[in-house]
């Protein structure tokens, strides 16, 4: 029976027995929308994708490992991961013993005292762990670590607050393997599941108007798309500046879910040089006086062999970066790169990205905000008749992430899936279809590497 599956043999049983065969509308191109579309795709639905977002990514991977829904797809299309932290890194998703770290005088610091930061960080986290469990109400990771900083006034020694801006807590679930680099980045995944797709690009959705068994989809040129149903996968950010009109209006539990979640913001400034003129790590940073200018170079030459540099910067300090026009932004960066290495030449090309002001994306990632209820991503995600919604930010445990996001995309298209079968009275051609979706076996190991 499965390799009829693999053969499309019931798919195409269906589409036999219905002539018009239900249709879906995509809004969204990222991870999470073609994720949703290729699902659908595979069931015979007819689907069109409507996107306007381009965007340039670093292709990071958390959780090197098999239980990563994003595994079986790398598996099957060969793609290498380069691996570039194990499960207790201090930063998250870089391991400290690869971080070339610089004074402001811009003399290296010595490895020593970049490790004894690191430990001091690791004691500080696990401290925050027994700040949490002492309180009932919801704090935030400043007022956690400013409680432990008091109980521990040790911890300031060495000039640590210096340290801090570099290091991040991170709250959400972490799947095992550390952390990694996609070093063909994502596209061949993108391509994978695009693939055969109808997908319309400059498409900007102005208006959904859903429910009464039909969607109908406006873009900015006026045309309407008529649908049996509909997915957004659009970011947080574009929900929250309600810059598509959705009719009927969403009810309060969904706008409260929309508004209660926080975005955050990460913007970076890729340089390509001719020459590697830096260390053979995979980060280099310059010790700021404070949080607010604590950005940071990755090295993707360590991992790709390409000589580039990209300058990763969050928060507050990434949204002001975006008043720069992007040869300004070079401009600062590069005086950066100079204190550590005064030499540097002008790079041949850059790539600058806006996540924060950018209409199609208004951040780069949603965030707990302290106090919030529990419940944000169960609204979030509920569907509101045949319009659903995915997106990293309806995903409860992986936030954040390309795989939330694929995740969250493959949810949303399955119980879009289940609705339109079961209104067709097909639940059981439903049943066996999924089976094909899970095909992907676990054959060829995940290909990584660590230079």
């Amino acid at each position: 029976m499965s390799n009829e599956l693999l053969d499309g043999t019931f798919a195409s049983h269906i589409e036999r027995q219905h002539r018009s065969p239900p249709t879906v509308i995509v809004i969204g191109g990222g991870i999470s929308g073609i994720s949703a579309a290729r699902i659908l795709h595979n069931a015979s639905i007819k689907v069109v994708i409507l996107l306007t977002l381009t965007s340039i990514s670093i292709s990071k991977l958390h959780g090197v490992c098999n239980e990563n829904p994003l595994a079986p797809l790398i598996r099957c299309l060969g793609l290498t991961l380069y691996r570039t932290s194990g499960d207790d890194s201090v930063l998250y998703d870089h391991d400290l013993e690869s971080y070339a770290l610089f004074g402001m005088d811009g003399c290296q610091v010595p490895q020593q005292m970049v490790i004894k930061v690191g430990e001091a960080f690791k004691r500080i986290l696990k401290e925050t762990e027994k700040v949490r469990d002492e309180n009932s109400d919801d704090i935030s990771v400043l007022q956690a670590i400013s409680i432990v900083l008091d109980r521990h006034p040790e911890l300031r020694k060495h000039a640590y607050s210096r340290f801090v801006g570099i290091c991040g807590l991170h709250q959400e679930h972490v799947l095992s393997g550390g952390h990694g680099l996609m070093v063909q980045g994502y596209y061949p995944v993108i391509k994978a599941l695009a693939k055969d797709i109808d997908i319309r690009l400059n498409h900007r959705v102005m208006k959904v108007s859903y429910g009464c068994g039909k969607v109908m989809v406006t873009v900015e040129d006026g045309r309407h798309f008529i649908a049996d149903a509909a997915i957004t996968t659009v970011p947080l950010g574009v929900l929250k500046a309600n810059l598509i009109e959705f009719e009927p209006k969403f009810p309060e539990w969904k706008v409260s879910a929309i508004s209660d979640l926080g975005v955050g913001n990460e913007n970076k400034i890729a340089l390509h040089f001719n020459n590697v003129f830096w260390p053979n790590v995979e980060l280099l940073g310059i010790v700021a006086p404070s949080s607010y200018a604590c950005g940071y170079f990755l090295n993707l030459h360590k991992a790709t062999g390409h000589p580039v540099l990209v300058y990763m910067a969050a928060g507050r300090f990434a949204y002001d970066l975006e008043n720069l026009s992007d040869e300004s932004a070079v401009d600062f960066v590069m005086v950066q790169l100079r204190k550590m290495f005064p030499h540097a030449p002008e790079p041949v090309q850059y790539l600058v990205s806006c996540w924060g002001t950018d209409p199609n994306s208004l951040g780069c990632y949603s965030y707990d905000v302290v106090g919030k209820p529990e419940d944000l991503y169960d609204r979030l995600r509920a569907p509101l008749g045949n319009l659903f919604f995915g997106g990293e930010a309806v995903s409860l445990e992986n936030q954040g992430s390309v795989h939330g996001a694929y995740a969250a995309g493959v949810m949303a298209a399955k119980n879009c899936r289940r609705l339109l079968m079961e209104r067709l009275g097909s639940l059981e051609m439903v049943q066996l279809i999924s089976m094909r979706d899970e095909d992907l076996e676990a054959t060829v190991p995940l290909q990584i590497s660590r230079m």
